[in-house]
């Protein structure tokens, strides 16, 4: 038997650190530095999306602007609403929530659709996940243009209130990011997660006053009370009150502002544990 003695000892192996919060707050970093490469991406993916087309983009806001008025003049009618004030409520809810849905939908599809880059470019994971965010952007840019129509038809005086949309706006955006980090990483080790947030989304699109408006359920019955404490449960009514209310000129009140900020530190938090456990498995799993 052979004993190592003195410098012959061999080193101890280096531990890995792969797997830290340094690391993981490192690649969000990184990542924002890298914004050349995901601008470049996010507005190839939307010429890539209309390639060919005649009206190119446009189509964006076309599509949102048809739905957004056909819905709002047909449950206008049916729930006897004044159309001066219930079409920009639907169209804003419209605008908003395609921020959101898409949001979630492609944020969990980020990673398992760019499987070459992943392997092909040594780039931080954070730059699949501000690529989508930035598309979404591009695309809520367009779809604003409809609520601009709508506002020169039937104008609203929201007053100084309207500013409150930019922080609200910007809660949007961080939402937006960690929803990609976190559904876009389980999403690729667990594929079934994808399929089951597409259902959800389309679930709680009925949920949440878009097409029709919490108001008409705030009266002073016992079973209306009711009814609107359990549209309250959903956390996407908050996060459209605080975005939608300032630009149609309506006082917002603080807890809407209190769920969302809550949920955007929840959701960070959990975005942080997911980039310290599993970022360095994404090009594993893909």
């Amino acid at each position: 038997m052979s004993v190592v003695v003195g410098d012959d000892v061999p080193p101890a192996p280096a531990v890995s650190d792969s797997r830290t919060l340094r690391r993981g707050l490192a690649d969000l970093a990184q990542g924002l530095r890298t914004h050349e490469l995901w601008l470049h991406l996010g507005w190839q993916d939307i010429r890539q999306r209309y390639r060919r087309s005649v009206l190119g983009p446009l189509w964006i806001t076309i599509a949102t602007g048809v739905t957004a008025v056909a819905m709002g003049l047909l449950y206008g009618e049916l729930f006897d609403q004044d159309i001066k004030t219930f079409l920009p409520y639907v169209t804003l809810g419209f605008i908003f929530w395609n921020f959101i849905q898409m949001s979630i939908l492609d944020g969990a599809e980020v990673f398992s659709k760019n499987e070459g880059l992943i392997k092909q470019i040594p780039a931080p994971v954070s730059v699949h996940v501000y690529r989508v965010v930035w598309r979404q952007l591009i695309i809520f840019a367009h779809n604003l243009v409809i609520f601009v129509i709508v506002l020169i038809v039937f104008p609203q005086d929201p007053g100084w209130g309207a500013l409150l949309v930019f922080p609200a706006f910007a809660l949007y955006i961080l939402n937006s990011v960690w929803v990609a980090i976190v559904f876009g990483i389980l999403s690729t080790r667990f594929r079934d997660i994808g399929q089951l947030l597409t259902t959800s989304v389309q679930l709680v699109f009925f949920m949440t006053p878009i097409i029709w408006s919490a108001d008409s359920l705030s009266s002073t019955t016992h079973e209306s009370s009711s009814r609107l404490k359990i549209v309250e449960i959903n956390p996407m009514f908050h996060y459209l009150e605080v975005a939608r209310g300032p630009l149609l000129g309506n006082d917002i009140e603080f807890y809407h502002w209190a769920i969302v900020l809550g949920c955007t530190a929840f959701g960070w938090l959990l975005a942080l544990f997911v980039m310290r456990n599993y970022r360095a498995r994404v090009p594993y799993w893909v």
